[in-house]
């Protein structure tokens, strides 16, 4: 394995680092989803605060913004867990791989993909709760595809 490893994208460098840095701190959408298997989840949208767009300070300043920006939210799949969440999908295939269940559901209509340790013994058709990792997920801007810290 190398020490540092180089994404391009047409002949431009996206990102240069280590491997796991590459996988767990992607700068560009385009670096999230090309690095790992199964690929991250990514779902677009805005960050809304009570369905007006906001800016909140570390003081706890709420400031009113003309837009949000429109973003991706990426979680990897080994980053989802099976408990306490209102995130219901609905499972397309489970697909036992030995010491991990590869887990294929639509949320929002959305395909996701989730990898657990545990045995799944939901099947094709049932609801399944899925809560995200908060300090495992990801932001991108929509239009240019570098993570917003």
């Amino acid at each position: 394995m190398a020490d540092r490893i180089v994404v391009m994208r047409d002949g431009v460098v996206e990102q240069v680092g280590a491997p796991l840095e590459l996988y767990d701190r992607p700068t560009t959408l385009f670096v999230a989803g090309f690095i790992g298997s199964p690929a991250m989840n990514l779902f677009r949208g805005s960050i809304r605060v009570n369905a007006k767009p906001s800016f909140v300070t570390e003081t706890g300043v709420v400031l009113p913004l003309k837009s949000a920006p429109t973003c991706v939210y990426g979680i990897r799949p080994e980053h989802l867990t099976l408990a306490g969440s209102d995130l219901r999908t609905e499972i397309s295939v489970v697909e036992p791989t030995g010491s991990e269940t590869q887990v294929f559901a639509k949320l929002g209509g959305q395909q996701i993909v989730g990898v657990f340790r545990e045995r799944i013994t939901a099947r094709q058709g049932d609801n399944l709760p899925l809560s995200p990792n908060l300090d495992a997920v990801h932001l991108f801007d929509a239009e240019t595809g570098k993570r917003l810290e």
